[in-house]
């Protein structure tokens, strides 16, 4: 196999140096210019090469030529992001960033945090579809400055499309294991209103005994008022039903079941006065859970968990003569209703401030700032933080910043109870120090950016045992050091009047525990990953016919390493469109969390029509 994957990574390779041969010319820049985007995943609204953070971008365009069918697989081609999938069809995944843990990410849309209270392993069920992405923004490191508890390790903030043009498709996509894909987009445009949606049914009889699922989504996007002052109003649901084999329990544990609901309404405006920006938000979130141990046979063991979180945002931005100043509230009230965890509510308040100061014509930025968050169960907490970014020149940037944040337990950890499980009402908020240095590389054909990180965890949240035949048990272990690098690198060049892009990215981490008394742990040390080498290359054959091929090699803590290869082909005939996917080339035998294995080679083709 690494003979194989050798071979094979220098076939992929090639083409780079081929055509890295050829002069780029003047007009051979990049389709969407990622330099004039100002990202919206923080209150303080710069451009992507101003950012003092590692900050990465996945814009519409690579997520349509990438061929993948749900965004879980498009982050998976994002080195240090960790998506540990259980099964296929993204039934159900963690998402983690540098070493952290699922709690310890926070995802939004559109700027709508969508935390748990319950646990971080639903968070992804609210993802948008593909189809209604504008862009990805990742932030890498510790986000909590700006929108407190949970962005621990990072956050991923989703910005979904305002229109697309006046149409209707219809996608049906078939593939392996009874695989069977079908959705509908629509989009209407008028001078006063937008109106955009999407609506699918996923299922499949599985790739192993009770595997199956059965998924159902929509996802609506309105904007109203557009003359005056816009209105966004997101509406969305995900519901899910799938077999659990081996999920949470042991690997013996066949047979269990899960069923889930994700549901989003939020009302969001941006609007100008002066040099003031004003972004209101209002928004409920939904999410539903329930497990068997023993599918349809809810009397052996059932749980059902319920939650809703209610709350508004205003976050406001001021240019003035002495710089950038942020500042905004956030307010929110959590509840729960659950057989296992009891009837609970949280109120959480957010409040957060920095400023950017420029000096020296611009060339040097620094935005000290500071976050306090104040939680019903936990009282007051505060979390400083600073970041410096020199500009070189209009390329190239040095940046580094250094920061405190933290996280609460969820009621996960706080209650939870079964045979094998135990919570712990006594648990200790998680906290961490943070810094990161790095440089930044910008041009209209190359984006190139290098990160040192280095992390120190206290009281960090893990359910942890002494011997092998103890409960798991909801611990503050004591500390962990975390330090790594980030690497990517992506290159645009316009060969035969087609645009042809090469992505190269990589992390490495590495894990210090310090002063354990505990041997096993179930999230924290023992399945991170170590090195993770992402290679994507977009390949157009015509206008009309594009390639897209992905190899990752990766190793986590304590297990083999392993490689694997996704191939992807879109083809264009006016009103109709043939897609294929590959995934797991290699026929790689793996599994990404709880020793589930993932499915080995397998594909779907797909047809969709627009009118």
């Amino acid at each position: 196999m690494k003979n194989l994957s050798t071979k094979l990574f220098c076939i992929i390779l090639f083409p780079c140096f081929i055509f890295a041969q050829n002069e780029i010319s003047k007009d051979s820049v990049l389709i969407e210019n990622l330099l004039e985007v100002v990202l919206t995943s923080n209150r303080l609204e710069v451009p992507f090469n101003q950012k003092s953070k590692t900050v990465q971008l996945i814009t519409a365009e690579q997520i349509h030529q990438s061929g993948i069918t749900h965004l879980v697989d498009i982050l998976q081609q994002v080195a240090g992001v960790d998506i540990k999938r259980r099964g296929a069809g993204a039934a159900q995944a963690d998402l983690n960033i540098r070493g952290g843990t699922f709690d310890q990410t926070l995802l939004l849309i559109d700027g709508i945090k969508l935390d748990d209270s319950q646990t971080g392993h639903h968070t992804l069920n609210f993802l948008p579809p593909t189809e209604m992405v504008e862009r990805i923004e990742i932030i890498k490191g510790p986000a909590a400055r700006a929108y407190g508890q949970n962005a621990f390790t990072g956050a991923i903030n989703i910005v979904t499309k305002k229109e697309i043009p006046d149409r209707f498709s219809i996608n049906l996509q078939m593939g392996n294991y009874d695989q069977t894909n079908g959705s509908i987009l629509f989009g209407d445009v008028s001078k006063k209103n937008n109106l955009i949606g999407f609506i699918s049914k996923n299922t499949s009889d599985g790739y192993r005994y009770n595997s199956d699922y059965d998924q159902s989504n929509f996802f609506i996007k309105s904007t109203f008022n557009q003359s005056k002052r816009p209105i966004d109003l997101i509406t969305s649901f995900s519901g899910r039903k799938f077999g659990a084999n081996g999920f949470y329990a042991t690997p013996s544990a066949i047979d269990q079941y899960e069923e889930t609901q994700a549901s989003l309404v939020a009302l969001s405006q941006r609007y100008i006065k002066g040099r003031i920006i004003f972004k209101p938000k209002a928004y409920w979130r939904r999410g539903q859970d329930m497990y068997e141990y023993i599918r349809n046979k809810p009397e052996i063991y059932r749980n059902l968990h319920i939650t809703n979180k209610i709350g508004g945002s205003l976050d406001t931005s001021i240019e003035s003569n002495f710089g950038l100043t942020g500042m905004g509230i956030d307010i929110s009230r959590v509840d729960i209703r659950s057989n296992n965890l009891g009837n609970r509510n949280r109120m959480m308040m957010n409040f957060f401030l920095e400023h950017r100061f420029y000096f020296l014509n611009n060339k040097i930025d620094v935005t000290p700032g500071i976050a306090t968050n104040y939680f019903s169960d936990f009282g007051w907490h505060s979390f400083p933080g600073i970041d410096i970014g020199i500009q070189i020149n209009s390329k190239l940037r040095f940046y580094g910043n250094l920061g405190s944040t933290y996280r609460i337990p969820t009621f996960t950890d706080l209650f939870y109870s079964d045979r094998t499980t135990m919570g712990n009402s006594g648990l200790k908020p998680e906290e961490a120090y943070s810094s990161e240095a790095g440089i930044r590389f910008s041009s209209p054909n190359v984006e190139m950016s290098l990160a040192y990180f280095n992390r120190k965890s206290e009281n960090l949240i893990d359910f942890v045992k002494t011997n092998e035949e103890d409960l798991w048990k909801a611990e503050n272990i004591q500390q962990i050091k975390t330090r790594g690098i980030d690497f990517e690198l992506l290159h645009t060049i316009k060969f035969n009047y087609l645009i042809h892009r090469f992505k190269i990215s990589y992390s490495y981490l590495e894990n210090e525990l310090e002063n354990s008394k505990f041997n096993f742990s179930r999230y924290s040390i023992n399945n991170d990953l170590r090195h993770h080498f992402v290679y994507s290359y977009s390949l157009p054959i015509t206008k009309k016919l594009n390639f897209f091929i992905v190899y990752k090699y990766i190793e986590r803590y304590l297990e083999d390493s392993y490689n694997l290869l996704d191939i992807s082909a879109r083809c264009s005939l006016n009103a109709f469109e043939l897609s294929f996917y590959f995934n797991n080339v290699f026929n790689t035998e793996y599994w990404e969390s709880n020793l589930v294995p993932m499915p080995k080679g397998n594909g779907l083709i797909g047809l969709s029509y627009s009118f």
